[in-house]
């Protein structure tokens, strides 16, 4: 009997939204989501395979599930996402366990699947990192019920000498504004407060539709949404936020004030071997701007240290640049070589201790800028989005300045109930390095 469906997904939020999808088409199809796979008939990972440590735990993840057909209940095993458009005929021969493999451009077709595998087949089906499923698929919300992601886009042309991205998930391809506001309908209408708009490149949106960006006009379009309350912007490539996206970001309140914007370094040397469109004063120049015109927006960054030559020198250089102050959170990662990639190829290799050292001392230097800038946020009164309950009379949730999952939280003491889902006023009463603590509003909601 193949009728109740788990599934572990890994990776970004775009993997994310790809799971959601898959769930929602099975719910549809008639089978049963659990949330154990002790309970599940049929088990699907959705991995990830962007870095050597993504693909270790998508790895980790396909045998420790593989071995519920064994103790479990488990008839199939179905893996998803990059790994297996990456390494699918790999999967397969490696890990026998495995029924049935799904690239990034065929998760859409897991009814069929699972539907031959019911019937005794093994299925291996990649190749399609092209394709953008029409319309607007039926998706299983995964996150807190006030929040999801929404993808706008799939695939990247920027081709950066690190990253695999454009040979697993394509081209970039805009989906059309028509499909991404009827999704955005649909989601505010069960109930999401706050929309996060997600793709590899999300400034680069419509210019392969509309031969133009278009993320400003798409923004105002959604602003439109009666039930959405915050809408916010992940990974904002810096040289396509152009000064109409800023105004509109400025200017319309459902808009967060807030950015990830992927720089990866500061040194030109380092930016023209990444292949970075960006160079530093483009950068320098882009976040004076920001601050200026925003003064209350948050900054979000990813970093990558050890990259093929990097000099101590050329490390400084990003130290000193960090130390200025620009960000609230900064993501840092030891550069992974990836084979394939033009970077994997490239001398001068840095050692991994060196990379890991590096690492420590950026992450270190950033605790305390992120701490500071969270200072400067004593006193003010903000709202926030409660997402549970820390303690008897302490909650957690988050405010405009901090993306769930990757930034840190606002705790907050309250004297009646707060329910999950509820946007609070709350004044900020002491920081940490990258969390906040308040004292939520006796009886004034944010809504």
């Amino acid at each position: 009997m193949f009728r109740n469906i788990g599934m572990i997904s890994l990776g970004c939020a775009k993997n994310r939204v790809d799971a959601e999808v898959m769930l929602g088409l099975l719910s549809n199809s008639g089978y049963v989501i659990v949330s154990n796979s002790e309970d599940a008939d049929v088990i699907i990972v959705n991995t990830c395979g962007f870095i050597d440590s993504a693909k270790q735990e998508s790895i980790d993840a396909i045998l420790e599930q593989a071995e519920y057909k064994k103790s479990g209940r488990c008839k199939a095993l179905i893996v998803t996402g990059c790994m297996s458009e990456r390494y699918n005929t790999e999967l397969m021969k490696e890990i026998p366990e495995i029924d049935a493999i799904l690239g990034t451009g065929d998760y859409a077709d897991i009814v069929a699947v699972l539907d031959e595998v019911r019937a005794g087949k093994k299925e291996c089906r990649y190749g399609n990192i092209d394709l953008l499923p029409e319309g607007v698929q039926p998706r299983l919300i995964s996150t807190q019920e006030v929040t999801a992601y929404l993808k706008i886009a799939e695939g990247c042309d920027n081709c950066c000498t690190y990253c695999v991205i454009p040979s697993l998930r394509g081209r970039f391809r805009s989906r059309p504004a028509r499909d991404i506001i009827l999704e955005a309908e649909k989601l505010a209408d069960n109930g999401v407060r706050e929309l996060i708009l997600i793709a590899q490149d999300v400034t680069r949106y419509g210019q392969d539709l509309y031969d133009k960006y278009d993320l400003a006009t798409l923004l105002k379009d959604l602003c439109r949404i009666s039930g959405l309350k915050w809408i916010r912007l992940l990974y904002a490539y810096p040289d396509r936020i152009t000064e109409e996206l800023i105004d509109v970001i400025a200017s319309e309140d459902k808009i967060c004030h807030y950015l990830d914007i992927p720089i990866q370094h500061i040194n030109n040397n380092i930016l023209g071997r990444m292949n970075r469109i960006s160079d530093s004063s483009t950068i320098r120049s882009l976040v004076s701007t920001l601050r200026r015109r925003i003064p209350d927006i948050a900054l979000r960054t990813s970093l990558i240290v050890g990259f093929p030559g990097e000099t101590e020198e050329e490390f400084k250089e990003l130290m000193d640049f960090v130390g200025e102050g620009w960000f609230n959170n900064v993501g840092v990662f030891a550069y992974s070589r990836e084979e394939g990639t033009p970077a994997g190829a490239m001398p001068m290799q840095v050692e991994d201790e060196v990379k890991e050292e590096r690492r420590s001392m950026l992450l270190s230097l950033q605790r305390r800028i992120s701490k500071k800038l969270n200072r400067t946020r004593v006193g003010q009164t903000c709202e926030v989005l409660v997402e549970g309950r820390e303690s008897d009379n302490i909650f957690f949730g988050r405010s405009y300045a901090e993306a769930p999952e990757i930034d840190g939280l606002v705790y907050l003491t309250s004297e009646r109930e707060l329910k999950q889902g509820e946007f609070v006023k709350t004044v900020l009463t002491k920081a940490y390095e990258y969390d906040l603590l308040g004292e939520a509003s006796t009886n004034e909601s944010g809504e």
